[in-house]
């Protein structure tokens, strides 16, 4: 199965968070899984490391990337496709980064992994 994770599912997983539903570690572990990150996810880590809302091991763009090598995570490139769905999108969510995720997952058809209820108002299958 293809997945694309949602920003704290993703830092949960490498951060062996408690946080994460058993369900989505085990998903998201299973080799048999085909797991994509978006760029968004990386862009709002980033963004709240220079906010202090957040500190990562060592320098971010090491630490995120060595996670995304080490964990065999895919990147999910962020297309012009993505942006014309986005931009149809209604606002259940205000969140950017959600919204883009969202986006991403009805036009590749991924199912999210994310405990963010919000993403059940959009037609996405949500894992949890």
């Amino acid at each position: 199965m293809r997945l694309l994770l949602d920003t704290h599912s993703f830092l949960w997983f490498i951060l062996n968070d408690a946080r994460l539903s058993a369900k989505a570690a085990a998903l998201i572990a299973d080799a048999n899984n085909e797991v994509n990150v978006s760029p968004a996810s990386y862009w709002e880590i980033a963004i709240k490391i220079s906010l202090g809302k957040y500190s990562a091991p060592g320098a971010s763009d090491d630490f995120i990337e060595k996670q995304i090598a080490a964990n065999d995570f895919r990147i999910q490139h962020i297309e012009p496709r993505h942006a014309a769905a986005l931009a149809k999108l209604p606002f259940h969510h205000k969140d950017p980064f959600d919204r883009l995720i969202v986006a991403q997952a009805i036009v590749e058809q991924l199912p999210v992994v994310s405990g963010d209820k919000e993403f059940d108002k959009y037609p996405v299958a949500r894992l949890w």
